[in-house]
């Protein structure tokens, strides 16, 4: 005992060397006026004096959490995995370096207003004072955190950086010593269709108590934020998901109004052609018929291996555009963007603290975020919508979804749109707002923006099936409720197959092949689906392994934009010939049959959901639970991407439905929310997997938002430090 002691204080020792006494004093001084109260599913309260305070406990319940995954966003927006992974993440970190410069988010946490470089300082000290008071908690590569840190994360999503359709593979090309390369590489990402959000905002005239509903629906990871609250007497108070390691709520709602966001497309990253040469030692670009240095800056990156970190020298390349990120047919690539900044940052701040649309417009006026679009709602029965916020304008006679000239003034930006340029929608007539990743020109029925009113760039956005399918649904609606509301977004009605189920038939029943009498039990079954997957439908499983197998007969889209036209690929896929349909579905048959010793396996059978502890593989052979759930990209409101792998058969999520809330803002707030499984990531928890019969089946929680009902279902109460 007496020697397990002494390591327990050798080891606290050591961690300790890092910080200062004053820092630790300070810490331990600023922790006593934190509370921080959790409830029975595990939720994080956090209560603090000032907005330093609240932002100090909720850093400090993240890492008590879940420091690894704190961690992990750090290292990528830094640009440091390497440092930890090895020298497969080497490129990856060298594009955030030539993307995200760490020099200007040092130089804008020193530019910061006094009040929010207290917060920053907050966020850093928070973490740091978990890994003093945890030494047995041992960081991969970030020992201390630094307040600057947060400004190079100024969004909610991680991984949001926009690189303008460049690819990994042109960056590694490029700065791999193949500068001249030509070979062009369609840039997409090949599952766009899976990434995304559902935001629904419902008017009083639709409700059955009279007021304003907000569904938040973000489509991500599993486990990719965590649930927590968040309380200051400086006027905070706001709950929903915390994306790992950042400051503020970034969707969900406080006493007054609630905000979701969607990923959007609204063209905010572009990707000029140089026309280069080299003269002599130095490289040059033309533009407007002159000659410019192509400015270089020196970027070592590390990688790990054998123990041991292996330094590697770059030369970064840059134009007055930006970085250079790639060569495609003898012009190099330079990215213009705006992926991190101050203001950025602290409009993600300020929207958490807004008390009425007045407020929540004026932060939206920073025109700062530039990943997201955002549906609103709020106790004044207001429900609001605008695609995008940052949006650069531009000349509208060139296409910025490819690469354009670099060489002349008029492809450059020309500043920013104002607030009530770009594409929105305020309190429409037919009481509703949906927006799922997809175009705004159909976010409200009749009361949709017109299209024709908008430069292009402004929202290339393409229709998809979520879009259709919650357009549908929301036309018919009326007398809502929260539960009401919630099962409108659980529906599991697959809008594709409405362009892909006639065209099977239709070229089923002219036939004549050798496959016609094989197909006929599948192709009825088919034929007699109710295109909804459910836990027995056969059909189900079989149209959805259908269509992913037809997907492969049909071109790839070349840009992100094109990647988000849904419709445009059903229609393609209709389109295909009957002998690929026919021997689409043949395969299917084989594999299944193959893979289970019978095709006709219900979907419930094989689509499940089981949760494992980090780092662990899913496992046939343990409990799990079966889904009626499928992906969203075949129009699906819930999302529920699942797979299987090597070494297990049956398929599991592992990516969709998050986070999930169902907001009514009236008088006093209610809401429900639900999470993956569950709050915990200790398999050992009570809270590891008790949201996950709610997560499958629709079935939310009743949330602890004022502190009367905190208190009455708390479990434990203490202040950050105290074990």
């Amino acid at each position: 005992m007496r020697l397990l002691l002494c390591c327990l204080l050798l080891s606290s020792f050591a961690v300790a060397q890092s910080f200062s006494p004053a820092d630790i004093q300070r810490w331990e001084a600023q922790a006593k006026k934190i509370t921080i109260i959790k409830d029975k599913w595990g939720i994080p309260h956090i209560y603090g004096k000032t907005d330093a305070d609240a932002v100090f406990g909720l850093l400090y319940a993240q890492c008590e959490e879940n420091f690894s995954r704190v961690e992990r966003n750090y290292l990528e927006v830094l640009g440091r995995q390497a440092e930890a992974d090895g020298e497969r993440m080497l490129y990856t970190d060298l594009q955030m370096r030539l993307i995200v410069d760490s020099a200007a988010a040092i130089k804008d946490y020193n530019n910061s207003p006094v009040w929010f470089q207290q917060l920053l300082n907050a966020f850093a000290d928070g973490i740091n004072y978990y890994l003093y008071k945890h030494p047995e908690t041992k960081p991969k590569v970030l020992t201390r955190f630094e307040p600057w840190f947060h400004l190079m994360f100024t969004d909610g999503s991680v991984s949001a950086t926009r690189t303008g359709g460049i690819a990994l593979e042109e960056v590694r090309s490029f700065y791999s010593g193949n500068k001249n390369a030509t070979a062009f590489r369609p840039a997409v990402n090949k599952d766009v269709e899976l990434s995304g959000s559902n935001g629904f905002a419902i008017a009083p005239k639709l409700t059955a108590n009279g007021n304003a509903i907000l569904y938040i629906n973000p489509h991500v990871p599993f486990y990719f934020r965590p649930e927590m609250h968040m309380v200051s007497e400086e006027g905070l108070n706001a709950y929903g998901a915390v994306t790992w390691g950042q400051m503020f709520v970034y969707q969900g709602f406080n006493e007054h109004c609630g905000w979701m966001h969607t990923t959007g497309y609204a063209d905010v990253a572009d990707l000029y052609e140089e026309k280069v040469r080299q003269v002599s030692d130095t490289w040059v670009y033309e533009y407007e018929k002159e000659m410019k240095k192509v400015n270089t800056k020196p970027i070592t990156v590390s990688y790990l291996k054998d123990g041991k970190q292996v330094p590697v020298s770059f030369t970064g390349y840059y134009t007055h555009h930006g970085p250079i990120m790639g060569n495609r047919n003898g012009k190099w690539l330079a990215l213009k963007e705006f992926n991190r900044s101050l203001s950025a940052l602290i409009q993600s701040w300020v929207s958490t603290k807004a008390n009425n649309l007045n407020e929540f417009t004026e932060a939206m006026r920073l025109l700062s975020n530039t990943t997201n679009n955002t549906v609103y709602a709020d106790d004044k029965g207001n429900i609001a919508y605008w695609h995008g916020d940052f949006v650069p304008k531009r000349n509208p006679a060139y296409d910025y979804t490819r690469p354009v000239d670099g060489s002349i003034k008029a492809t450059e930006w020309q500043g920013a749109h104002k607030l009530e340029e770009i594409v929105q929608v305020h309190n429409p007539s037919v009481g509703w707002i949906q927006n799922c990743n997809s175009t705004p020109f159909t976010a409200s029925g009749k009361d949709s923006p017109d299209k024709n009113k908008f430069p292009s760039y402004m929202a290339p956005d393409g229709q998809n099936a979520r879009g259709i399918n919650a357009a549908r649904l929301l036309e018919k609606a009326n007398n809502l409720t929260l539960d009401k509301v919630i099962a409108l977004g659980y529906n599991r009605y697959l809008a594709a197959f409405d362009f892909l189920v006639p065209a099977l038939l239709r070229d089923y029943d002219s036939y004549n092949g050798p496959l016609k009498n094989e197909l006929k039990e599948a192709v009825d079954l088919i034929r007699n689906w109710d295109r909804t997957s459910s836990l027995s439908s056969v059909a189900t499983t079989v149209a959805l392994d259908w269509a992913n197998q037809l997907g492969q007969y049909i071109p790839r889209a070349e840009t992100m934009e094109e990647g988000t036209n849904s419709v445009k690929r059903f229609e393609d896929m209709a389109a295909t010939t009957p002998t690929q349909k026919m021997e689409s579905l043949k395969k299917v048959l084989d594999e299944l049959t193959k893979t289970y010793g019978n095709w006709r396996q219900p979907w419930g059978d094989i689509n499940r959901y089981q949760r494992v502890a980090e780092g662990q593989r899913f496992d046939d052979a343990k409990p799990s639970i079966a889904v009626p759930l499928a992906s969203s990209r075949w129009g699906s409101l819930p999302a529920f991407e699942s797979r299987s792998g090597n070494g297990y058969n049956k398929r599991y999520g592992y990516s969709g439905n998050s986070f999930l809330a169902a907001v009514e803002f009236g008088k006093k707030l209610k809401a429900k929310t639900i999470l993956t499984g569950g709050q915990s990531t200790d398999p050992n928890s009570p809270n590891f997997t008790d949201q996950a019969e709610g997560y499958v089946n629709g079935k939310f929680k009743e949330i602890f938002f004022y502190k009367e009902d905190v208190e009455k279902h708390k479990v434990r109460t203490y202040h950050p430090g105290e074990r």
